[in-house]
């Protein structure tokens, strides 16, 4: 009886023996009910991914068709830059996108940039190519799986004939540089896009009154959605001087204002506002399989935070009215060359916007670029905008 433990020793229900069965008790408890959480949120994890994923389309029939040709495109030259093409398609095909046209069962891509991503992913460089570029086309396969013949003609046809995989061997082959990968997207996820973070602002100098593209905005800083975004980037007679590369010039700021917006805290930090986003920009995508993904998007663009915007650049290739026809453009050489030779080698380019509307340092522009010979030259110099440029300044 000597070894018998009373009352109030730890035995009892009111003694410190309950105290510590009730604190394993509410330890057990907030365990399980700790694990649950951890196991809903990562269901739910899972789920938002596997959603987000499955919105892009793999472009598989573009992966077959450049391994076909896989021994004729160039060779990537320096480790670890990117080289990804981006296509604006103009398909009144797919959601959203008849208001805009009627569906012929072909696109264009009126709007075409080789994004450049460096090595170290301390600087982006965006080139657009003009639609209305002469260029020789390769033979491609045709979505009806018979073959075009090689021919001279305007850039945007290559995406009409042959798809994605036409417009990339194009690509490769008028500036000698790897696409690595490749984007589409169409009327519906460019406006998703915008409206997901709440709109843009840009800054008019003077009222936009264009009834084709349904676009009424006054003078100033407006901001503006998705549906006046498109507008405002596809107008181009009613808008400047109505030439392509001033709408060119004209995306190539919206894109640097996207850019600033989707980079603001007050996005990326916020999840509830990230999520629309991340919805939004896969929605409307087709992209080479490798990026076919929230894996393969994230391994590439993961390092692009830390870019300044400064370093974050959009240009137009150096170009002039064809020499027979001067609704058509072709190349300033050797200014393109050099442009071309940069990017293939991972060699910075700046971007002013004042001087010559195309070109670089050099005997071709002479003027306000032009300044004394120095020891070491400084990086060619092309008209365009950063990302951190205000577009009222």
């Amino acid at each position: 009886m000597g070894n018998r433990v009373g009352p109030g020793a730890g035995a009892s229900a009111s003694g410190r023996g309950l105290v510590r069965r009730r604190r394993r008790r509410w330890v057990r408890i907030t365990a399980f009910g700790v694990t649950g959480v951890l196991v809903a949120a990562g269901g739910v994890g899972w789920a938002v991914y596997a959603k987000l994923s499955g919105n892009i389309t793999p472009d598989e029939a573009a992966a077959a068709e450049l391994a076909r040709y896989d021994r004729e495109r160039p060779t990537s030259l320096v480790k670890d830059a990117r080289n990804i093409l981006l296509i604006g398609s103009d398909s009144r095909g797919g959601t959203g996108n008849a208001r805009y046209g009627r569906d012929s069962g072909t696109e264009r891509s009126d709007t075409t940039i080789l994004l450049h991503l460096s090595a170290g992913r301390d600087n982006a460089t965006a080139v657009s190519i003009p639609r209305d570029l002469m260029v020789d086309l390769p033979a491609c396969r045709r979505p009806d799986g018979s073959r075009s013949a090689p021919r001279f003609a305007m850039f945007n046809q290559a995406f009409q004939i042959g798809g994605s995989a036409c417009t990339i061997r194009t690509m490769e082959k008028l500036t000698d540089v790897r696409v690595d990968h490749h984007v589409v997207v169409d009327f519906h996820g460019f406006k998703a896009m915008v409206d997901a973070v709440d709109g843009v602002e840009v800054c008019l100098r003077q009222p936009i009154d264009d009834r084709a593209a349904k676009l009424r905005l006054p003078a100033g800083r407006v901001t503006l959605n998705g549906e006046q975004a498109l507008g405002y980037v596809r107008a181009r007679k009613t808008l400047g001087d109505g030439s392509d590369t001033e709408r060119m010039e004209r995306q190539q700021r919206f894109l640097g204002a996207l850019v600033n917006k989707v980079r603001s805290n007050d996005v990326l930090l916020n999840p509830a506002k990230l999520y629309p986003v991340l919805d939004a920009a896969t929605s409307s995508l087709t992209t080479d399989p490798e990026l076919a993904s929230l894996r393969g998007l994230y391994a590439l663009v993961r390092g692009l935070r830390d870019i300044p915007m400064e370093q974050v650049q959009f240009l137009t290739v150096p170009r002039e009215s064809y020499a027979y026809d001067a609704n058509r453009d072709q190349l300033v050489e050797p200014a393109a060359r050099r442009l071309f030779e940069r990017l293939r080698t991972d060699t910075p380019v700046a971007v002013k916007d004042n001087g010559p509307r195309e070109g670089s340092y050099g005997d071709s522009y002479p003027g306000p670029f032009r300044e004394p010979a120095v020891t070491v030259s400084p990086p060619p110099t092309f008209r365009g905008n950063t990302a951190a440029e205000d577009t009222c300044g």
